[in-house]
């Protein structure tokens, strides 16, 4: 399960559309990490509460590569066997990716012997869990988002719980597998936790990227400690060397394995939201903090990439009137879109939840002279700005939100748009790890708000642009008399 091949530091370099503020953008299984006593020594795990099992029926564990079951929740299934629960372990890919440049052997015979060995690791840890092997391969679990979802839909049930490698641990496949794993359950009435691999190794104790906060723990007996131990051990091919010869060396080095012998496991929760709007699974004002402190004042390549100078040149060309009296830029960022929207506008508030993007914009703003825009630093929906607009640009930003979120900023907006007001949404397509909806979603909860209606959509593989108006909506070329 190392990263190796399908790991983001032989991958392409993770872009800005899918990096996150949890795990850098570059790490290496090999590289020193962060030693196991600096963990045990912090007493912020010490803090972390213990895990109830009240109302679970089922256990289901969802593993990106064979081990990650192990590594992250080996304690978990033993304990859970000890309980009587029943379990379930899915295993999207076959790991046979993990020694590309072995000269020993090949990725399919890779494959069958990692099969062999999660086989043998989860008959130590519960001898009556089901093994679920998917074959997806491995590296690509993004491309097979739609198989794994419809795998698991099948296995979760009010009553399961459902643990999955942490959205932000560092490693594609965890990433895109933990998504996954919570919109499952989150559709299912099912709780969902996430189980860090890779954290232990780039993180380090006081990290403010991984919500500690939202963490669990669970205090492992001599048993389940014991039967970890030896499901560890079957994975012979991930803490042993394949050979002596260059390209088969140890992946799981004793270093990084120290962090999952430890007497307790930890676990994030999912933080999806309960329906009161609070923002508990809504990326947090710190996210993007970090991402700018990382990425630098453009992260997003508004300025220099033609995706995202067509795109803009599209939001702006559709919209149906050529001026708006007092318009709402919702996520301005750093400003470069506020300073093409402000022409088209009488007045203009220009909001964004980081305080870095937004000293930004205001010096976009103060350099092109635009006196009739303001800005402010606000968390939408719980500071959503007051008044009413006959224009709101909601750009990249709707799936920040978790859904109870989205729900209160789709009603937020229909409050305040005015009664000949125009609402234009645009969001990204393709799955990000990080984020807790897509823009799909986003984009289907705008298109069923109550009073809106469609006036123009555009769709196309990358993003979706919608214009939304109180209906009835009237096209251009029939509010002009063009057509009768």
């Amino acid at each position: 399960m190392a990263l190796v091949n399908d790991a983001p530091e032989r991958t392409p370099e993770r872009t800005p559309e899918r990096a996150g503020a949890g795990a850098p953008a570059r790490f290496t299984h090999d590289a020193p990490g962060t030693p196991e006593a600096e963990w045990a020594g912090w007493p912020g795990l010490h803090d972390v509460p213990g895990l109830d099992w009240t109302g679970v029926e089922h256990v289901l564990v969802l593993a990106a590569h064979p081990d990650d079951e192990t590594l992250g929740a080996g304690g978990l299934i033993a304990t859970a066997a000890a309980r009587g629960l029943p379990v379930d372990v899915v295993v999207a890919t076959d790991g046979e990716a993990s020694h590309p440049d072995s000269p020993t052997t090949t990725p399919a015979a890779l494959a069958g012997l990692r099969a062999g060995e999660v086989r043998e690791a989860v008959g130590e840890l519960h001898p009556r869990a089901h093994l679920h092997r998917l074959r997806v391969p491995d590296g690509r679990v993004a491309g097979e988002v739609a198989a794994l979802t419809a795998r698991l839909s099948r296995l979760v049930r009010p009553g399961t719980l459902v643990l999955a490698p942490w959205t932000d641990d560092g490693h594609p496949d965890h990433d895109v597998a933990g998504t996954v794993a919570a919109r499952v359950a989150a559709a299912a009435g099912a709780r969902c936790l996430h189980y860090p691999v890779w954290v232990w190794h780039w993180s380090h104790p006081g990290d403010v990227r991984v919500p500690w906060s939202r963490g669990v723990r669970l205090d492992l007996d001599a048993g389940a400690r014991g039967r970890k131990a030896v499901a560890m051990d079957r994975h012979v091919s991930q803490t042993r060397p394949l050979s002596d010869r260059a390209g088969d060396e140890v992946l799981l080095a004793p270093q990084v394995l120290e962090h999952f012998t430890r007497d307790a496991e930890f676990f994030l929760t999912a933080g999806t939201g309960d329906g009161t709007g609070d923002g508990t699974g809504s990326l947090p004002a710190e996210f993007f903090e970090t991402f700018y402190a990382e990425h630098g004042d453009d992260p997003w390549g508004f300025e220099d990439r033609w995706y995202e100078q067509r795109k803009r040149a599209l939001t702006l060309a559709v919209l149906p009137r050529p001026r708006f009296r007092a318009a709402l830029e919702i996520g301005c960022s750093a400003g470069v879109t506020t300073v093409e929207l402000a022409p088209r506008c009488g007045e203009l508030l220009a909001v964004d939840i980081s305080a870095s993007a937004l000293g930004r914009a205001r010096e976009r703003v103060a350099a092109a002279g635009l006196g009739h825009v303001r800005t402010r630093v606000a968390r939408v929906p719980q500071e959503f700005p007051g008044g009413r607009f006959d224009l709101i640009v909601l750009s990249e930003v709707a799936y920040y939100c978790d859904r109870a979120d989205l729900d209160v900023l789709v009603a937020r907006l229909r409050e305040h748009l005015t009664d000949d007001g125009v609402l234009v949404a645009c969001h990204w397509r393709h799955l990000v790890a990080e984020y807790p909806l897509t823009g799909d979603e986003v984009h289907r909860a705008l298109r069923a708000a109550p009073g809106l209606e469609v006036l123009a959509h555009h769709e196309e593989e990358d993003f979706l642009l919608d214009v939304l108006v109180p209906g009835p909506a009237v096209s251009v070329a029939r509010a002009g008399g063009l057509v009768p």
